[in-house]
């Protein structure tokens, strides 16, 4: 058994409340790592690019309001 299914099984077997506390615990896991990623990328910059050509289209005129 891999260490996947050994985490699905495990995950599987919680019950109500420790399933919550689990679910609560890895969506802020995948928060801190999105989080941590988008700071990396603004860093290095990875986003430089797109940003710019958001910039652009606005200053163009070529958006529109949400």
């Amino acid at each position: 058994m891999t260490k996947l299914e050994q985490i699905e099984k495990s995950v599987s077997e919680l019950s109500p409340d420790e399933f919550e506390r689990f679910s609560a615990w890895f969506e802020a896991l995948q928060a801190e790592r999105w989080d941590r990623e988008m700071a990396e990328d603004v860093a290095n910059g990875t986003l430089d690019e797109l940003a710019e050509l958001a910039l652009s289209q606005f200053r163009s005129q070529r958006t529109r309001s949400l």
